[in-house]
């Protein structure tokens, strides 16, 4: 994966989350972002995953540009941010199954996802009642 970041700010209100950041990642580098809490990582993330847009500045993901091109950014990549946004009253196969109507993906996949990732014995219990890993997963 490569990351290209060109004088990136980013602004909530008064406070500056991200301050003129420019940095670059090339393939096959494993880097970390470190910080002390209200440092702007998760923000960071956030923008370079095309869940957050930028006050200013550019930013690339494997040569995609997070704002014009975020559907390619979005498919070459995971993210996995700790409190994923969940519905804890629903069952796992019903999540699973929302979340494929919602992006067009046929149903028939739902069976293989759950499969493929291990958590068949998981998919019949509500969200809530998993571990914070399998609700990671």
């Amino acid at each position: 994966m490569s990351i290209k970041v060109e004088q990136l700010t980013k602004v909530y209100g008064n406070q500056k989350a991200l301050n003129n950041v420019s940095f670059k990642v090339d393939k096959p580098e494993v880097v970390g972002f470190l910080g002390p809490n209200g440092a702007g990582k998760s923000t960071m993330m956030k923008i370079l995953t095309t869940y957050l847009s930028a006050t200013e500045g550019n930013a690339e993901v494997n040569g995609f540009d997070v704002n014009s091109n975020a559907k390619d950014v979005q498919q070459s990549v995971g993210y996995l941010p700790e409190h994923n946004p969940l519905y804890l009253d629903m069952y796992v196969r019903e999540y699973l199954a929302f979340n494929a109507k919602m992006q067009k993906v046929d149903n028939s996949k739902v069976e293989d996802i759950i499969r493929l990732t291990g958590i068949t014995p998981e998919a019949h219990k509500k969200i809530e009642q998993l571990s914070k890993g399998y609700r990671q997963l």
